[in-house]
């Protein structure tokens, strides 16, 4: 990712000081109300500006959406890419796990920001081109373990894939420069549903009653299903 130029007048600089306040008080708009209730004139009003003046910053609630995208989207990456950094190259579950507990943690943190990159889209908006880049932060990490895996010759043999499903990847082929088989890029795509799918249980209240309240308890849960996964992708032999 591109690291953003640092203000260098005076005049730069506090438009980037009110577009932080902006966006720090939409942060606290989504927490408290979600984002279909998103108003840039409540956002003024909070701010003590006139919502004219705001206009100038953010045009429209479609831009601020992307915004408050793009900042979870490159918050949640940057976590999760410092986590993963901390691992030795070839200690391909540990750096997996890294993965899977710091979108956890971060998950538990920013639920609101979660659920907005996450859960179902906004009534009304589509996230324009701009999100793309930031929303491949997380899964690239991901597909770099794999693309490791297998450069190192450790990716379990690979199961026959039906040409047409073998298609229907093609730009994650690409992207992992042909290294990967089809057949762990669609074990992958698998992974990343239970991994979004077991955090979202927790997030939204499903486990409730199904798997113990105690912060340990969920822990030793989450831990196991993504160690399972890891068994799946050959990251980890199986127990």
């Amino acid at each position: 990712m591109t690291t953003p130029a640092v203000p260098r007048t005076a005049r730069e600089r506090a438009r980037a000081e009110i577009m932080g306040e902006i966006l720090q008080t939409a942060k606290e708009h989504l927490a408290r109300d979600g984002a279909p209730a998103l108003s840039l004139r409540a956002i003024a009003r909070d701010l003590g500006m006139v919502s004219s003046a705001v206009y100038r910053y953010v045009p429209n609630r479609d831009a601020l959406l992307t915004m408050l995208i793009i900042d979870a989207y490159d918050s949640v990456g940057a976590a999760v890419e410092r986590a993963e950094a901390q691992c030795p190259r070839d200690a391909y579950v540990d750096r997996y796990l890294a993965v899977c507990r710091t979108l956890r943690a971060w998950a538990h943190a920013t639920p609101h920001e979660y659920a907005l990159i996450y859960g179902p889209p906004v009534p009304g908006s589509a996230a324009p081109a701009d999100t793309i880049v930031p929303a491949t932060r997380v899964p690239r990490v991901l597909l770099s373990i794999l693309v490791d895996l297998s450069a190192a010759g450790r990716a379990p043999e690979p199961d026959p894939v039906p040409a047409e499903v073998e298609a229907s990847i093609a730009p994650m082929i690409e992207f992992t420069g042909g290294l990967v088989s089809p057949d762990l890029l669609v074990r992958a795509l698998a992974s990343w549903g239970t991994l979004l799918g077991t955090l979202s249980l927790e997030l939204f209240g499903h486990l409730h009653n199904v798997v113990d309240e105690a912060p340990a308890a969920r822990d030793a849960f989450f831990d196991h299903e993504m160690i399972r996964v890891a068994v799946n992708l050959g990251l980890a032999p199986e127990a």
